[in-house]
């Protein structure tokens, strides 16, 4: 039988460097049918003129779409949707690279496991040989994908693998969130009973956030997430209230020396870890509680 054709939906806002990289990987995938598909999401510096270089160099591989009426990664996603031929859809972010054979040995897994949903492995790697804190802090707990589709049912939306029917049956990814889409939209599928599945021998590479200032940035949008998932989502959610007591308490030593324990932290720099964990934690809480205040006051 023929391949299916696949679209590569990649969504980008102000980050001319990494799309340049994410496109320099896709286009010399061992794949054949497949198209890939930058959105723009409104940028205001170099990166459309990096998107309109490499359609200008693969016409036939590059097809470029815009996401100019809503500020969010999410819409950008469903712009590429609305735009794609394929009828399997990979998400991936700008600032990630791929191996060669990333598509074929996706689009090889989504079939024979006959998934119509599949996360892959996240690694990611430092700016340098000698990482700092921050990167480190990164490698140690960022995207533990398996995990994610094994208790919460989704996998993160920078390396994910849709079939065009899920999106015809429960919808596109809710644009008014600007965390936690992926989640949202995983769990919609599993509730729709769509088979969903996990590759583990498969990589994206993403660069690790190298400053407090990026975490702290990181974590200030998963605040404001959850606050919207919660004010958007209220049937759907188990959503614990900012001002519940458990968002002000430590995280537990036990569940993330469990996480630690598979890196070559030292145990001062478990316990950075450990600190760090929790100050983002109170980042996160204190972003969510005025993401409640001001959509109660928008619906008031």
């Amino acid at each position: 039988m023929p391949a299916p054709r696949v679209s590569t939906v990649v969504p980008v806002y102000n980050d001319p460097g990494g799309i340049e990289t994410t496109l320099d990987s896709l286009t010399e995938q061992t794949y054949e049918n497949y198209e890939i598909i930058p959105v723009d999401n409104d940028s205001t510096d170099r990166t459309p003129d990096v998107i309109r270089r490499w359609e200008s160099q693969y016409p036939d591989r590059v097809v470029p779409a815009e996401e100019t009426a809503v500020q969010s990664s999410y819409a950008a996603r469903n712009a590429g949707i609305e735009r794609a031929s394929g009828e399997i859809l990979l998400f991936i972010d700008a600032d990630i690279w791929v191996e060669e054979t990333w598509i074929s040995e996706m689009v090889s897994a989504l079939e024979s496991r006959d998934c119509d949903y599949l996360g892959c492995d996240v690694e990611i790697v430092p700016n340098s040989d000698s990482a700092s804190l921050w990167e480190r802090y990164e490698q140690a707990l960022s995207f533990p994908v398996e995990t994610y589709l094994e208790r919460k049912h989704f996998a993160p939306t920078c390396a994910l693998a849709v079939r065009r029917a899920v999106f015809d049956d429960v919808g596109p990814f809710d644009e008014q969130l600007v965390s936690g889409g992926d989640k949202e939209f995983g769990q919609r599928v599993h509730r729709a009973g769509f088979e969903q599945g996990y590759a583990g021998s498969i990589t994206v590479f993403h660069p690790a956030r190298d400053s407090f200032g990026a975490l702290r940035s990181k974590a200030r949008r998963i605040g404001r997430g959850r606050a919207q998932r919660r004010h958007y989502h209220p049937a759907d959610s188990n959503y614990v209230h900012p001002l519940h007591p458990v968002r002000f308490l430590p995280p537990s030593p036990l569940r993330l020396y469990r996480r630690y324990s598979g890196t070559a932290a030292s145990a001062p720099e478990m316990l950075c870890y450990y600190v760090l964990e929790y100050g983002l934690k109170l980042i996160q809480t204190t972003s969510s509680l005025r993401e409640t205040v001001a959509l109660a006051r928008g619906r008031s």
